[in-house]
Order: C-alpha cells, then sequence, then structure tokens
C-alpha cells in the first residue's frame, strides 16, 4: 500500500516554493497554422490534411538560448517546454515514432538543445508531456471528446487497442527520463472523463519515473484537468499524486488549502494573450503592469505563476512577448527579494496592493497610492524594526503624524508629500520584524 512521505516531498518541492515564476513555452506543428495548439480538434482535421504542417517544420529561426535568456532575465527560475502535444508530434527524438523533429526540414532533436540551454542559464529543466494522442491508431477516436474524428464513425474504435497505445505512451516518457539528463519537473497534461488514473497505467508510469528521476516534480493532470485539485488535496494521495495544483487561466480566489487546511503548492499556468500555441490574429496581450500584480497575486496567496510564451512558425518569441518580458524583467530586478521564497502574509490584504512574507520580513505592495501616510495594517507596532524601500534601500520613517492619531495601534509608513508613486505598477515596501 502507498505510503505518502512528506519530508521526501518537502525536500523536492524547496526549490519550486522559492522559484515562484517560471516560463510556459507552446509550440510545434500548430504554431504554422497559427490558429491554436487544438486546431487539429477545433477544425477536426484529418491525419492527411494536419500532414502539410509536418512536412513544413524547419525550425528555422529557433534559438533556446535566447530563449532562455529572456526567461532569465525576466525574473524566471524555470522553464516548461511542449516535448509532445496532443496532435502527437514530438520535439525528441522518439525510437518509438515517425512522428517527431528528426524527420521534418528540421531534422533535429530539440528538445536536446532546449534542456542544454535552460541548464546553461542556471535554471530548471521542464517538460511538458501530454496523456492524449491524435496521431497513435490505438488511441480513442470515434466520440472521444477531444479527437479530431470524434464525429466520424468512420473512425470506429473496433480495432484499436488501448493498452497498446499506453505501452507506447510509458516507453515515451521513459525516454525522456533517460536522455536528457536531470529533469526538474515533468508537467504531465491532462485528464478528462474517465481517461484519468489507472487507466493512463499511472502508478507504473510514476513509478518508474521516480525510479529515473527520483527527484522531479510532477503537476496534478495525471488525476484531474486544469480545474481540479487530485488526492493531496484530499488527504489521501494515490502513488501518482500531483505534487502540485495547475489552475488553469485563473488565480484562485482565496489561495489553495487541502481538506485540512494545510496550505497547497499551486501553479497559476497563463497566457499573455489569449491562446496557448502562437495564433498570428490575437494582439489581446495583457499588460506587463499587470502580469507583474498577477504575480505578486500568487505568491501573495502562496502559488508560483507559469507565463506562457507561443513561439511563432520559426521559433521567434512574439515582438509582444518580448517587449512583455524585458519590463517584467525590469521590474523584478528591483523588488525580486519580494518574490523569490516569499508566500502568504498573516496580515490583512492592504486597499492599496498585497503583501508578500519572507520569515520576518514584510513586502507591502503598493499600486497606488495613500492620502497621508501609508498603514501597515496588522503589524506590531512594538516589533517593527525598520522599513525601506525596495528598488533602492532608502529608509522610511514610521509616521508620527497627529492625522492617525486616532489609530495607535496602527503602523503607518511616511511617504513624504509626492501623491505620485516611483513606481506606478507596484512600489515595494519592506518591513523587517523583530522575533
Amino acid at each position: 500500500m502507498y505510503q505518502f512521505n512528506r519530508e521526501e516531498y518537502d525536500k523536492r518541492m524547496e526549490w519550486y516554493r522559492d522559484a515562484r515564476f517560471g516560463m510556459f513555452i507552446h509550440w510545434g506543428l500548430y504554431s504554422i497554422p497559427a490558429r491554436g495548439e487544438w486546431i487539429r480538434s477545433t477544425e477536426e482535421m484529418t491525419k492527411e490534411e494536419y500532414q502539410k504542417y509536418f512536412e513544413e517544420f524547419d525550425a528555422r529561426d529557433f534559438n533556446p538560448k535566447e530563449w532562455a535568456r529572456m526567461a532569465k532575465e525576466a525574473g524566471m527560475k524555470y522553464m516548461v517546454l511542449t516535448a509532445k502535444h496532443h496532435d502527437g508530434f514530438c520535439l525528441f527524438d522518439s525510437k518509438y515514432t515517425e512522428y517527431k523533429a528528426t524527420n521534418t526540414k528540421a531534422g533535429r532533436d530539440l528538445v536536446r538543445e532546449y534542456v542544454d540551454a535552460v541548464r546553461a542559464e542556471g535554471l530548471k529543466v521542464g517538460l511538458y508531456f501530454t496523456l492524449l494522442d491524435w496521431y497513435h491508431e490505438d488511441y480513442p477516436h470515434y466520440q472521444d471528446r477531444n479527437h479530431p474524428m470524434r464525429n466520424h464513425p468512420e473512425c470506429g474504435n473496433e480495432n484499436r487497442d488501448f493498452s497498446r497505445y499506453v505501452d507506447y505512451m510509458h516507453k515515451q516518457v521513459e525516454e525522456i527520463c533517460t536522455n536528457y539528463g536531470q529533469l526538474d519537473l515533468l508537467w504531465f497534461d491532462f485528464s478528462y472523463d474517465d481517461m484519468r488514473g489507472e487507466k493512463w497505467g499511472a502508478t507504473k508510469l510514476i513509478n518508474m519515473v521516480r525510479s529515473l528521476q527520483p527527484q522531479v516534480i510532477i503537476d496534478n493532470r495525471l488525476e484531474v484537468s486544469g480545474e481540479g485539485r487530485g488526492s493531496l488535496a484530499e488527504c489521501n494521495p494515490t502513488p501518482y499524486h500531483g505534487d502540485f495544483v495547475s489552475p488553469e487561466q485563473i488565480i484562485p480566489p482565496e489561495g489553495l488549502a487541502d481538506i485540512e487546511g494545510n496550505p497547497l503548492a499551486w501553479e497559476a499556468c497563463v497566457t499573455m494573450n489569449n491562446h496557448w500555441g502562437y495564433c498570428g490574429t490575437d494582439q489581446y496581450y495583457k499588460t506587463a503592469p499587470m502580469l507583474i500584480k498577477k504575480l505578486v497575486e500568487c505568491v501573495s496567496k502562496g502559488g508560483n505563476m507559469l507565463l506562457n510564451v507561443g513561439p511563432d512558425a520559426y521559433g521567434n518569441f512574439p515582438p509582444q512577448s518580448v517587449e512583455i518580458l524585458a519590463e517584467i524583467g525590469r521590474w523584478m530586478k528591483k523588488n525580486k527579494e519580494s518574490i523569490y521564497g516569499c508566500g502568504i502574509a498573516d496580515v490583512p490584504k492592504p486597499d492599496y496592493g498585497r503583501v508578500t512574507r519572507k520569515g520576518n520580513t514584510y513586502y507591502f505592495h503598493m499600486y497606488e497610492n495613500t492620502i497621508g501616510p501609508v498603514p501597515l495594517i496588522g503589524l506590531d507596532k512594538t516589533k517593527v524594526k525598520g522599513i525601506r524601500a525596495l528598488a533602492d534601500g532608502y529608509e522610511l520613517p514610521v509616521s508620527t503624524s497627529w492625522v492617525h492619531s486616532d489609530y495607535p495601534d496602527i503602523v503607518f509608513a511616511d511617504l513624504g508629500p509626492n501623491p505620485v508613486l516611483p513606481d506606478s505598477t507596484d512600489y515595494v515596501l519592506k518591513v523587517e520584524m523583530e522575533d
């Protein structure tokens, strides 16, 4: 019977809980038609119709060293690349399929180049691997909720052997766990309907993964999809429980805890625009100030943010993504201390922003100024050691103004007479407290 080992779990989660910020990259054949990574399903393309993108794929401008450099300069600590997405196409050199980058005009193992580039920048290496496969003949076609041929009775499932597919999928996972050195994170995607848990041979799969990569962190999608929490949250972990919960395109309103009230590790995966894979007509990009505030929100609730980039057909980051990453990086350079290793603070959320905490240090994130001195509600006035502006380190006095004499128990920081914050996105006050 499976026994969850909390000590081993906490040890492998240390770097992840400290990192707080990572980059997701969705890239593959679907980047050529540029209508999103689900195009083969949403447009119900046949294998033959989709094949033209395989014939065209050349990774002409693929430069993972540049990807990793931009991630690091943005303040990210880890990266996750789609080694294989639902269309079944592999960016790695698998000996179990011909449907891979080495057989395209690109002619090489792109995952190999990616992992080497990420490690060279000192970042943690993550790979995404889908449990679905719309290319494999033994994967359910007709009436499967997601398969491109779901509405085609001529593509019936009578002669398909799902156990053969599961064996194939396990062998490919074994390849990526064997051929690319130490992996820090495996991001499986995703369970649905009755396709979950042991339908994937999950216990056997994770036992194999843990034997090859004992330190690797794994998401919770062998059990659930983007809206689920999994067995660790139920305090009854399966052998294939997720190490973290993976809410998609949403930040949990109050953070996440298990049924006993203990905080859960979690990561909000978020797109920059409205697609994961490159979409040539989607110009609806979130601004860098918005994404900075959402990162802070995740950290203040005890979570991570995995921010997605969808490179174009050739392998270039969209110029909008490059600009957004650079702007986030400029903020992170000055304020990263309030992100890395930080989490939930035991003080109320202020009207003007949010609070993150690391040990006895509180970081008050100000999105707007206050009228009069800044109230740091929830702190013990007798234990404040000092207040600093995080960006440049200058000391802020505790206000002694007569204005707040009606609030003798609240700590007020004096920002001076200027009503405009030095950083209009997020100005951070660092408050050190005595034990």
